[in-house]
């Protein structure tokens, strides 16, 4: 991973909106582009959980949202599916440390960006060694949007992370909010990523601002 593509990668990954149909109380496309008039700067496309759409469904779904996100210039990642980010020409995927290996999917995915959840240094070394681009730390904080969440980890984790050496991009997940983002980038993350901050406000454009304004 050169210089320039890291540097990219962390201005992605700034504020960074995951969603599926499972998580909107309106029609995902349109909290889509709302989230984006907000200034979301990364997009994930996660359909899991409850009711979640399945084959041509999902896969139109998929298409409409990455359509939204293409007319704006923001990158659209794929969670877990590797095959529809393939067929998609999806920006990039994200695994969990339970989904496809990451070596697999970088071998699958190309040069697309590969994001990868860790919830030790262990997996951490072994998903750079893998070929991430970035990763993924949480829960930060108590989580609402994932009926899989783990045990709630704290700043800790991003702190303890850069203090052993781990230089490539962090994001953090799980329970960040408005009054809580700003923290989780002074612990050294250069993003924050949420889903029902923003996705289940009811007016998203102003989450996300909010949520703008809090890690800028």
């Amino acid at each position: 991973m050169t210089t320039f593509r890291q540097h990219e990668i962390e201005e992605f990954l700034q504020l960074y909106f995951i969603m599926g149909s499972t998580n909107c109380k309106k029609d995902p496309v349109y909290v889509l582009e709302q989230a984006i008039q907000g200034g979301i700067t990364l997009f994930q496309f996660r359909e899991k959980g409850k009711g979640a759409l399945e084959g041509i469904e999902k896969v139109r779904l998929a298409e409409r949202l990455q359509k939204v996100c293409s007319e704006a210039g923001i990158p659209f990642i794929v969670n877990d599916d590797v095959d529809l980010a393939v067929e998609m020409d999806a920006d990039g995927i994200h695994v969990g440390q339970e989904d496809l290996a990451a070596n697999f999917v970088r071998e699958r995915a190309g040069d697309k960006i590969l994001g990868v959840s860790a919830h030790s240094l262990e997996e951490a070394e072994k998903a750079i060694e893998d070929g991430a681009d970035y990763l993924g730390l949480g829960p930060i904080y108590p989580t609402i949007s994932k009926d899989d969440a783990r045990a709630v980890s704290g700043l800790s984790i991003i702190e303890n992370f850069r203090k052993n050496g781990i230089t490539i991009p962090i994001v953090g997940i799980g329970g960040i909010n408005a009054a809580n983002a700003r923290n989780v980038i002074q612990a050294g993350a250069n993003g924050v990523s949420l889903i029902s901050a923003i996705a289940a406000a009811e007016d998203v454009k102003k989450a996300s601002e909010e949520l703008k304004r809090a890690i800028m």
